[in-house]
C-alpha cells in the first residue's frame, strides 16, 4: 500500500529535499518520542520531537530537540530573544500549526513560525522528525531540515530524562 502523502512531505518535495519516510505501529499507545525510537528501531539521540512554545511577548516559537531531552526553557527564550518561554496548551496545537500532538512535524505547518534546531542534530548524518501523523517520520539531513523549516541552530535541549 502506498504510503499517504503528508504536508511536511510534500513541501520537501516541492522544495526538491530528500527525505526517507518510516511509519510504525501508533495503536493508541503512547506517542513520545522515546516510545517512537523504539517502534522503528532508532536511538533517541536521533529521533527529534517539536515543540511549540509562546514567549512572553505573545509570539509562538518551535524548537525541535532530541526525544530523550526536555527543552531547557531558559535557552530557549535566549535563542529566540524572549524574556521567556512557555509551552503552549495541548488544545492549541491543532488549531495553530495543523497538527495533533505526537503528529507534529517542523515541516508544513498551517503558520510559519521562528524555528530553532537543537544543534546536537549536526552530530547526526540524518535524523528523524514527525511527517505531520502520528505513525509517520521522516529521515532527513540536519541541514536540509533547517532549510525546509526556516530555522536556526542553537543548544536548547538540557539534562537527559529518566526513563
Amino acid at each position: 500500500m502506498k504510503e499517504a502523502k503528508t504536508n511536511a512531505m510534500r513541501k520537501l518535495e516541492a522544495m526538491k529535499i530528500p527525505y526517507t519516510p518510516h511509519s510504525y505501529g501508533a495503536g493508541g499507545g503512547p506517542v513520545d518520542g522515546v516510545t517512537v525510537a523504539r517502534k522503528i528501531g532508532r536511538d533517541p539521540s536521533e529521533v527529534f520531537k517539536t515543540l511549540v512554545t509562546r514567549g512572553a511577548g505573545g509570539n509562538l516559537f518551535v524548537f525541535v530537540i532530541p526525544a530523550g531531552r526536555e527543552l531547557s526553557l531558559k535557552a530557549a527564550a535566549q535563542a529566540a530573544g524572549e524574556k521567556s518561554v512557555a509551552m503552549i496548551h495541548v488544545g492549541e496545537l491543532l488549531p495553530l500549526t495543523g497538527y495533533v500532538r505526537g503528529g507534529c512535524s517542523p515541516i508544513g505547518m498551517k503558520k510559519q513560525y521562528r524555528t530553532f534546531l537543537d544543534s546536537s542534530a549536526l552530530e547526526h548524518r540524518t535524523i528523524l522528525v514527525s511527517a505531520g501523523r502520528i505513525g509517520a517520520q521522516i529521515e532527513i539531513e540536519p541541514k536540509d531540515l533547517a532549510k525546509a523549516a526556516g530555522a536556526s541552530f542553537a543548544d536548547l535541549s538540557a539534562v537527559l530524562q529518566k526513563n
